[in-house]
C-alpha cells in the first residue's frame, strides 16, 4: 500500500469504494490525491474497468488496462467474494474502520448492501450514492447510459450543437461519467465536513442526469422562464470554430462583437462588418463561412494563432491523445508525467496546491494486493488535531460560517462559489459599476429596457445566496476598500487574467499579507506560469486545447466544440482544490493557495485519450453518435415533430449488454436480421451496426418518442427521448426530486432554477434562499461592516467607486 502523505489534507480518511465504472473510480481519484486512504473492493474476477479500453485492444494477463492504472493510482485493493466464509462480515469489519463510502448501483463489491443498509449498519459513515437518477423518483430504477442521460438532459442539444441537416452529435468521452465523479467527490468532502463535530454519518445522493443539466446545458429552464424564448431554436455550427489549416486543426472563436470586429480587420475584410444591422454572430459568421476557411486553409496552425493572439482572439490547437502531450504549453508546466508502473503519460491532479501537500502519483494495486486486517483509524476520526477557523455550524448548513469574497464572473468561478452559496457560506459577490459580471451582458437584452443589466437569466441562475457589491479598484481607494475587505474573508476566488490581480499587488503573498490563514483560489484559463499564461480563455477554446473538442462530431468532418464544458468542469474542479484546502487548514491553521486552471481541469476529464495514446498507440476517434460501450448507440428520427413544427425529433437507444440486446429483439418481433447469431455478442453487433442503424431507424420512424421510450424501457433497454434543454423541469424525475426550485427576483422575472445534483440527508430542506443579487446591492451593509460610517460610504459614492446603475465609460 503507498503509504499516506503526512501533511496531506486527507491522511487518516479511509474510503471504502464499492464503486464500478469512471464516475467512482474518477472520484475516489480525487480523494486519493487528496490523501485519503482509498480501499478498492472489487469482486474476484477483478473489476471489470481492469480489463477494458476504448481501443478495444486485449489486455494480457496479469496487466490492467491503461485507463484503470490510472485512475486506480495511490489506492488499495482487497478481494471479497462468494467464495469468503461471511463476505458481508469481511465487509463490515472494513466499514467499521472507514469514514467515507463510494457506492453505485449494483456493484458485485457491495455484497448486495444498498447506500441505505449500509448508512443503517453503519451509522457514522458518509456514504456517496452514484446512479443515473439518483435513489428515488419514478425513474430510478430504469436502466440508462452515459448517452442517454446526455439525451434527457438536453445536453446533446445543448447551445445548438451541430449542423441542422443531420442529426444533433452528443459530446464525447463519457465527460458525463467523469463530472459525476467530480461532483460526488465534492459532496463526499461536504458531507464529511458535516459529520465531523458530532460523529453522524449522511447519505449523499448524486444523480448523473442532474451531473448533466448543469454540466452539459447553460441554465436553458431559466433562460426560457425569465425571457419567454430558447437559447437557440435550431442548430448550428460555431463559426469560425474548427477549421483545417494547412497542417492540422485550429480552433478561433468570436464569443463577442469585439472579437468579430477584429478578426473581420485580421482577414482583411472590414467590410464584413455591417454598422447598420444589428449584429448576430452566428449569422455574420455564416454568410462569409467560405472565405473565412479560404483564408484559414492556406496558413499553418501557428501562423493562425500567432495573429489571432495579437489580435486577442480566443484561439487554440486542437489537441488530440497524440498531440495533447507536445503543446509547448503543456509540456512547460509539467501537465503530464509518467504512469508510475506502465510510464505511459498520464495528467497531474486537476489543481495545484501551495504548500504542495497533495499525495505523489503512486502506481494502481493489482488485484487484492492489500488483504485485512486493517488498522484504527485516528481518534479523531480524520487524521487531524481539529483546529478550524470557521467551524460548521447546526444549521444543515455545511458552510455556515465561511466568508468567501467572490472576484469572478460568468460562468467558470461563480459556478465554484455558487456551491458554497448554496450550502450556507456568506459569498461577497465583487464588481463594479463599469466593469459588471459579464454574465449580466449576455442574454441580448435590449438597453432601453429599464435596468436591463438585473434581468440577464444566467446571472440569476449562478448567484442566488449571495451578496452583491461594486467596487472600481482601477482606483487607490477602491483598492484600499478591497484590502480592507479581503483581511475579513476567509476564502478569495478569482477568474481574471493574471495580470489583473498581480499588477495591483493582489496575489497570493499580497493577499497573505492582509490575512495570514486566508486560501486563495485562482482561476486562470492556461495557468499562472507558461506561453499561454495570458491567452484569452472562453469555454470552447479550453476544450479545443485539452481535446475535449477532439471527440465530438461525425468522422467525416472537422470535430464540433461542446460549447458548454470548459466552464462548468472548470469550477467543479476549483471547488474540490478549494475543499481540500479548507481540510488543510482545519488541521493546520495553515492557509494555502489553489492554482486551479480551467485548461488542466478540462484536460483530466480528457485523460483516457493520451493514456491509451501513450499505451497502445492508438488515437482515439470521434464517431458520430456511436460509442465504445455500447452497441448498437445512435440517435433515431421518431415519427414526432418537434416543438417548432420540424421533423426534427430524436431518440437515443444504447444496448450495453447482451441481454438489453436480446429484449430488443423480442420487442421488435426477432426478425430474420435480428436474429443473426453474430448479433448475441457486443463483438457482432458493433462489425454491424450499419445494418441495425437502418433497420432502428425504419422501426423508430412509425412510432412516437413516447411510444419508443415506453416500449424500451419496459424491456429494460436505455432510451431517451432528445429533449430541447428548455424543457427539462417538465421531467417527472427531475419534478419527484425537486430539481428546480422556483425564485422571485426583484426586478425580473419569477423562474425556476437548478440546484444541485446531489441530496445530502443532513439538509438543507431548500437551496435557493434569496434571488441574485442586484448591482450593488449590499454595498452599505458590507462596507458599515468593515467600520466605514455612513459619510465615507457616500462619499465612495459619489467618486464612483461605488454604485448602484450600469455606467458606460
Amino acid at each position: 500500500m503507498p503509504e499516506s502523505t503526512a501533511t496531506a489534507p486527507l491522511s487518516g480518511c479511509r474510503v471504502v469504494d464499492l464503486s464500478s465504472g469512471i464516475a467512482g473510480a474518477y472520484c475516489t481519484r480525487l480523494l486519493a490525491d487528496g490523501g485519503a486512504d482509498v480501499v478498492k473492493v472489487e469482486p474476484p474476477a477483478g473489476d471489470p474497468m481492469r480489463r477494458w479500453s476504448a481501443t478495444g485492444a486485449d489486455i494480457p494477463a496479469g496487466r490492467d488496462a491503461p485507463l484503470f492504472s490510472f485512475l486506480a493510482g495511490g489506492k488499495r485493493s482487497v478481494v471479497i467474494g462468494p467464495e469468503d466464509e461471511q463476505p458481508g462480515a469481511a465487509l463490515d469489519d472494513l466499514l467499521r474502520r472507514a469514514q467515507l463510502v463510494i457506492w453505485s448501483r449494483d456493484p458485485a463489491a457491495a455484497a448486495g448492501r444498498t447506500p441505505q443498509s449500509l448508512l443503517a449498519a453503519h451509522p457514522h459513515l458518509v456514504v456517496v450514492a452514484i446512479t443515473p437518477f439518483g435513489l428515488d423518483g419514478p425513474w430510478c430504477g430504469r436502466p440508462a447510459t452515459e448517452f442517454t442521460l446526455q439525451a434527457w438532459s438536453g445536453g446533446i442539444v445543448g447551445l445548438g450543437r451541430g449542423a441542422p441537416d443531420r442529426a444533433p452529435v452528443h459530446v464525447g468521452g463519457q465527460v458525463g461519467e467523469w463530472l459525476a465523479g467530480a461532483y460526488a467527490a465534492a459532496g463526499a468532502l461536504t458531507a464529511l465536513r458535516q459529520a465531523r463535530p458530532g460523529g453522524r454519518g449522511q447519505l449523499v445522493d448524486l444523480s448523473m442526469l442532474e451531473v448533466d443539466v448543469l454540466g452539459l446545458t447553460y441554465y436553458p429552464v431559466t433562460f426560457f422562464e425569465m425571457l419567454g424564448r430558447p437559447w437557440r431554436s435550431e442548430r448550428s455550427l460555431f463559426l469560425p470554430g474548427v477549421s483545417a489549416a494547412k497542417d492540422g486543426l485550429v480552433a478561433i472563436g468570436c464569443g463577442t462583437a469585439q472579437q468579430w470586429f477584429d478578426l473581420c480587420a485580421m482577414v482583411g475584410h472590414p467590410e464584413w462588418i455591417e454598422p447598420d444591422k444589428p449584429l448576430r454572430l452566428g449569422e455574420a459568421a455564416l454568410r462569409v463561412a467560405p472565405q473565412l476557411r479560404e483564408w484559414i486553409g492556406a496558413r499553418t496552425v501557428d501562423e493562425i494563432r500567432e495573429l489571432a493572439s495579437a489580435f486577442r482572439i480566443p484561439n487554440a490547437p486542437v489537441s488530440n491523445g497524440a498531440t495533447v502531450t507536445e503543446l509547448a504549453h503543456f509540456r512547460e508546466r509539467e501537465v503530464f508525467r509518467p504512469n508510475p508502473r506502465d510510464q505511459f503519460p498520464q495528467p497531474r491532479p486537476p489543481f495545484r496546491l501551495l504548500p504542495d501537500v497533495l499525495r505523489p502519483a503512486e502506481p494502481a494495486p493489482r488485484l487484492g494486493e492489500h488483504p485485512a486486517p486493517w488498522p484504527a483509524l485516528p481518534a479523531d476520526g480524520n487524521g487531524g488535531p481539529g483546529q478550524s477557523a470557521a467551524p460548521v455550524r447546526e444549521t444543515g448548513l455545511p458552510y455556515a460560517g465561511l466568508r468567501v469574497l467572490d472576484l469572478t464572473a460568468f460562468w467558470a468561478g461563480p459556478s465554484a462559489t455558487h456551491f458554497l452559496a448554496m450550502l450556507g457560506a456568506e459569498v461577497i459577490h465583487v464588481e463594479s459599476v463599469t466593469r459588471p459580471d459579464g454574465a449580466r451582458l449576455i442574454a441580448g437584452i435590449p438597453v432601453t429596457e429599464d435596468q436591463w443589466w438585473e434581468k440577464c437569466p444566467i446571472f440569476a441562475a449562478l448567484n442566488t445566496n449571495k451578496k452583491g457589491i461594486t467596487i472600481d479598484f482601477q482606483s487607490e481607494r477602491g483598492r484600499g476598500v478591497l484590502r480592507r475587505l479581503i483581511a475579513t474573508c476567509d476564502v478569495i476566488v478569482e477568474n481574471y487574467t493574471p495580470r489583473v490581480l498581480d499588477q495591483i499587488g493582489l496575489d497570493y503573498p499580497g493577499v497573505r499579507a492582509l490575512r495570514d490563514d486566508i486560501i486563495m483560489v485562482r482561476m486562470p484559463g492556461f495557468g499562472l506560469t507558461g506561453p499561454m499564461r495570458d491567452n484569452p480563455a472562453f469555454a470552447y477554446v479550453i476544450e479545443d486545447a485539452a481535446g475535449l473538442t477532439w471527440l465530438t462530431g461525425y468522422p467525416d468532418d472537422n470535430p464540433v466544440e461542446p460549447y458548454s464544458l470548459g466552464d462548468p468542469n472548470a469550477g467543479l474542479h476549483a471547488l474540490n482544490g478549494l475543499l481540500l484546502a479548507l481540510e488543510h487548514r482545519r488541521r493546520t491553521g495553515e492557509g494555502m493557495l489553489v492554482e486551479a486552471a480551467m485548461v488542466e481541469a478540462a484536460v483530466s476529464i480528457a485523460a483516457q485519450q493520451p493514456i491509451e495514446y501513450g499505451a497502445f498507440g492508438a488515437v482515439l476517434r470521434r464517431d458520430g453518435n456511436r460509442g465504445p460501450l455500447a452497441a448498437p448507440q445512435n440517435l433515431y428520427l421518431s415519427a414526432d415533430t418537434d416543438e417548432f413544427g420540424r421533423l426534427d425529433a430524436w431518440v437515443a437507444i444504447a444496448v450495453a449488454t447482451d441481454q438489453q440486446w436480446a429484449a430488443l429483439a423480442g420487442l421488435l418481433g426477432r426478425p430474420d436480421w435480428a436474429a443473426d447469431p453474430a448479433l448475441s455478442t457486443a463483438a457482432g453487433r458493433r462489425a454491424s451496426q450499419d445494418l441495425i442503424d437502418e433497420q432502428l431507424s425504419a422501426w423508430c420512424a412509425t412510432r412516437t418518442g413516447d411510444e419508443i421510450v415506453d416500449s424500451l424501457w419496459d424491456a429494460g433497454v436505455p432510451v431517451a427521448k432528445v429533449l430541447q434543454p428548455h424543457r427539462q423541469a417538465e421531467l417527472p424525475q427531475l419534478q419527484a426530486r425537486g430539481f428546480f426550485e422556483d425564485v422571485d427576483h426583484p426586478v425580473a422575472a419569477r423562474a425556476r432554477l437548478s440546484t444541485l445534483p446531489m441530496r445530502l440527508s443532513g439538509g438543507p430542506a431548500r437551496i435557493h434562499r434569496q434571488p441574485a443579487p442586484l448591482l450593488g446591492q449590499h454595498n452599505h451593509e458590507v462596507l458599515r461592516d468593515l467600520g466605514l460610517d455612513q459619510a465615507e460610504i457616500a462619499e465612495l459614492e459619489a467618486d464612483g467607486i461605488l454604485g448602484r446603475a450600469l455606467r458606460t465609460r
